[in-house]
């Protein structure tokens, strides 16, 4: 059988982040279990020799690179569509949300979650109505769906009326090298990037959706509370629509107490969860959530938000769980993790339980079980 992926999402270096991840993981995994399929991945630029996981994988560049609206139509509609109409794979797989409308191979899209629809001011004006108009029509034209929590299954249902039977489910995971690490490890970590004092660790894009501002403010009333040494790291790169954390940055009365590293090598990342004092993760939208996960089996105590798919991601009892709209109830939340390390102990415990329930090669199976799905429905 032959395969088509839309692989845009594996970018060359060392630049994955969710959507690209889910792509990375669940392929690699994909590959290997079935050698006597083909993948075809469908880039949209030069790409990585690393992404060609196997024998059985074809690699396609298709031109042009799609990231912006105008080249979205112009990969999807165009390029995307006339290499299905020209070698007819058994089914398209799109891991990103986007897909094509212009072709009659059997789709399975991946939707990661419907952010756009609750706060589109979150998003440009062009971009916005780019997902406006195809989003919906992607999810009707896909034969079936795959979601990556059962919050964003019940967001298709209930936003554009999808069937739940056309949906599967299919969570994200954590790599395995998120580990605990020994007390005499987490102590060179903290040394290295906090001045070996205890700090609370953010990880993830800088943008609007991970609501770092009422963090950053939360955190501000935490330490004129308490006037605790923890300092606050916040680990990703600058995304969009940016300023206003910034912004609430440059504002804070404890400014020299948080520390904005950007990207972090995988290395480091492992060793910021595992001697983090916790992990505060409370965007107020969230389609899956990786980092609680991560966290989760680093053996780190998660603060994370009562919204959307965190509380389903992170398990009864494995986060503490506030409303992020609420910088009042995330400070009392950063004070709780703070000081009590009854409580501590008992989210880590919790937590690396949780976090057996997501494995990247059991997402690649159920994937796989949705691809099948897609070719054999009439």
């Amino acid at each position: 059988m032959d395969i088509a992926v839309n692989t845009r999402f594996l970018l060359p270096g060392n630049a994955l982040e969710g959507i690209g991840r889910f792509t990375y993981e669940t392929l690699r995994y994909l590959v290997a279990q079935h050698p006597e399929h083909t993948f075809h991945f469908l880039f949209d630029r030069a790409f990585d020799p690393r992404y060609v996981f196997g024998s059985n994988v074809v690699p396609h560049v298709l031109y042009p690179p799609a990231r912006h609206p105008f080249l979205f139509v112009a990969w999807f509609e165009g390029a995307v569509a006339a290499w299905l109409r020209r070698h007819r794979p058994a089914v398209f797989l799109s891991p990103d949300g986007f897909t094509t409308l212009n072709t009659s191979v059997p789709r399975l899209t991946v939707v990661h979650d419907l952010a756009f629809e609750h706060y589109p001011q979150d998003i440009g004006w062009l971009v916005r109505k780019y997902y406006h108009y195809f989003t919906p029509r992607y999810v009707r034209a896909s034969r079936r769906i795959v979601a990556v929590s059962e919050a964003t299954k019940q967001d298709l249902v209930r936003t554009y009326g999808t069937e739940a039977a056309k949906i599967d489910v299919v969570y994200n995971a954590a790599d395995a090298h998120f580990r605990p690490l020994p007390a005499a490890e987490q102590a060179a970590v903290r040394q290295q990037f906090s001045g070996g004092r205890p700090y609370i660790l953010f990880v993830g894009a800088l943008q609007p959706r991970k609501n770092l501002v009422n963090l950053l403010r939360a955190f501000d009333q935490f330490k004129q509370q308490t006037h605790s040494e923890t300092q606050l790291l916040v680990v990703g790169r600058k995304a969009w629509k940016a300023g206003p954390i910034l912004d609430a940055y440059q504002q804070m009365q404890h400014q020299q107490a948080v520390h904005l590293t950007g990207r972090v090598a995988d290395e480091e990342l492992v060793q910021l969860y595992a001697a983090a004092r916790a992990c505060a993760y409370v965007p107020y939208f969230e389609g899956f959530g990786i980092p609680i996960v991560e966290a989760q089996q680093s053996g780190c105590p998660v603060l994370t938000s009562n919204r959307s798919s965190m509380p389903e991601v992170a398990g009864p009892g494995g986060a503490l769980l506030a409303d992020p709209f609420s910088v009042q109830e995330l400070a009392q939340a950063l004070i709780q993790l703070d000081s009590d390390d009854a409580l501590r102990q008992q989210l880590v415990q919790q937590g690396l339980q949780n976090a057996k329930r997501f494995d990247w090669q059991e997402s690649a199976r159920r994937l796989w079980q949705a691809v099948e799905a897609t070719v054999d429905a009439q």
